[in-house]
């Protein structure tokens, strides 16, 4: 669905009540059961709001997470707690579709991901969670759309890279009134940077995050904004992490300081770190952690318009180079061998018209060399040149392949090429680099563009570049994506005023991409 908000949404987006749980059971509400008598709970349970995710053709993750003192590590009672949900076709919920009872554990930080199944398709849902006598506020969401149907549009948003310290998440505010059919986060949901008192809002805690307790506060934090808040609680979310959800610039089981961590040491924190992920985000079981390991690469089918593929780039990739030789070494790798075969695998035998690929970092070449020579960005698919290649001549027979990515702090937009050493190789394909929400702040635009303009020649295959802060919306069709760069005037203040930047499109079964 596109198009302008109608009076019973604005009113959906203004009204409601509070927020979120763990993991559903088969176990049925009847409303009016008694429950042995226990300790009440304390007030506030549902401080986080309330989220959807990971939309199928039939079902959807509804995630609440109980935590009266979110700051200091929940506040909950060290007890398994019951949360009912329901969800419905209307928004109030007078005549629920499913129901039933999910136990938030303890051990999970009392999250909890409820896979309900058994819906229709193309179907917008609203749902709720109680919990000890106290109601959530109701959120809504929506299913993906038939398996074979091929008709019809998908509104997508892409967004990335929301530092707290740098400002408020106001793209958020725009982003819900173009009430997108999904959210796509490619990465950098929290930052896990010491507290500075130098921006327009400070992190909590006293330093980085190391332990599963300061990055649950952490994660509390940034959910306490209202306009992430929001967003969550009026659109399914479709996410993956990228280096600050743990630690900077980190590959596989490498931080971004060894002499300053031990192995050991890193692996604790990837425990932590990604166990915290799983807690506060709508995503599936198929999701929970195995110390220092979980499952973020997967695949979701919107009918045969769209195929949504979601990368990992940070678990399986060689350690980052640090000079062009070791960019160019055949060996390295930012996918490992099994998820690139997975991603081959599902861009081969796609039936989609659409074939998207989330990835976290830029795919297209970044020469940072004004002139003669080529100055790579290393911690991008620049670092990893021998599979980003191949990975080009493998677009080159894949339909309309289409990377949407994160990471810059900046809108780039460029044609992806079979070879990026040969300015007259083919295109492949289109990549979109979102902005972030508010990660380098209010950016200086005249500076910019004295710096990065004079690269424009060196990079012939970018068609746009900018340093606003905002997020970017695709209307997906069956002929072409129409793009829109959304960007906002400010990040320092709670209040913004939002504009398009600029206007692309890409023609379907014509690789590339045009401003219009």
């Amino acid at each position: 669905m596109t198009g302008a908000v109608s009076p019973d949404r604005r009113r959906f987006l203004t009204t409601g009540a509070a927020v979120l749980g763990a993991a559903a059971s088969a176990q049925l509400w009847l409303p009016g059961t008694a429950r042995a008598a226990e300790v009440p709970l304390p007030e506030g349970v549902f401080s986080l709001g309330v989220a959807s995710g990971d939309p199928l053709s039939d079902g959807v993750v509804l995630w609440t997470r109980l935590a009266p003192d979110p700051l200091h590590g929940g506040g909950m009672p060290d007890r398994v707690v019951e949360v009912e949900w329901e969800i419905g076709e209307s928004e109030w919920l007078g005549k629920p579709v499913r129901r039933g009872v999910a136990l938030a554990r303890p051990e999970y930080g009392h999250s909890v991901h409820v896979d309900v199944r058994g819906l229709r398709p193309g179907r917008v849902y609203w749902y709720r969670f109680r919990a000890g006598g106290q109601l959530s506020r109701t959120g809504r969401t929506r299913t993906a759309p038939a398996p074979q149907s091929t008709g019809g549009s998908l509104r997508v948003t892409l967004a990335s890279c929301q530092n707290w310290q740098n400002g408020y998440f106001t793209p958020y505010a725009d982003m819900l009134a173009q009430d997108p059919d999904v959210v796509l986060f490619v990465g950098d949901y929290i930052y896990e940077s010491v507290p500075a008192s130098t921006g327009p809002r400070r992190h909590e805690g006293t330093g980085e995050p190391y332990t599963l307790v300061q990055y649950r506060n952490r994660y509390a934090q940034y959910r306490s904004d209202p306009d992430l808040a929001a967003m969550h609680a009026n659109a399914p979310w479709v996410v993956t992490f990228d280096d600050h959800e743990v630690d900077n610039d980190f590959a596989g089981e490498i931080p971004q300081d060894p002499d300053k961590q031990t192995h050991d040491a890193f692996v604790a924190r990837l425990t932590a770190a990604y166990q915290a992920y799983y807690e506060h985000m709508p995503v599936r079981a198929s999701a929970v952690p195995s110390g220092p390991h979980i499952q973020m690469y997967r695949r979701l089918e919107f009918g045969r318009l769209a195929r949504l593929n979601v990368l990992d780039t940070r678990q399986f990739r060689s350690n980052q180079a640090t000079s062009q030789a070791g960019a160019q070494d055949p060996s390295s790798t930012m996918l490992g061998a099994k998820q690139k075969r997975w991603l081959l695998d599902g861009l081969h035998g796609s039936p989609a018209r659409w074939n998207l690929i989330a990835s976290q970092i830029m795919m297209a070449e970044t020469d940072l060399q004004v002139g003669e020579g080529k100055l790579w960005y290393y911690d991008a698919w620049d670092g990893y040149q021998a599979e980003r290649n191949a990975l080009m001549g493998e677009f080159a027979r894949v339909r309309n392949p289409v990377v949407l990515t994160g990471d810059r702090h900046l809108t780039m937009v460029s044609d992806l090429k079979r070879d990026f050493a040969d300015p007259r190789s083919a295109v492949v394909g289109a990549e979109f680099v979102g902005t972030s929400i508010s990660s380098n702040g209010d950016q200086n635009q005249a500076a910019f563009h004295t710096e990065w303009d004079p690269r424009m020649p060196d990079n012939p295959h970018w068609k746009l570049i900018d340093a606003h802060r905002g997020y970017h919306l695709f209307d997906i069709r069956h002929d072409g994506i129409d793009a829109q760069v959304r960007v906002v005037d400010t990040v320092l203040s709670p209040r913004a005023t939002p504009s398009t930047l600029g206007r692309l499109r890409v023609e379907a079964d014509r690789p590339g991409v045009g401003l219009v």
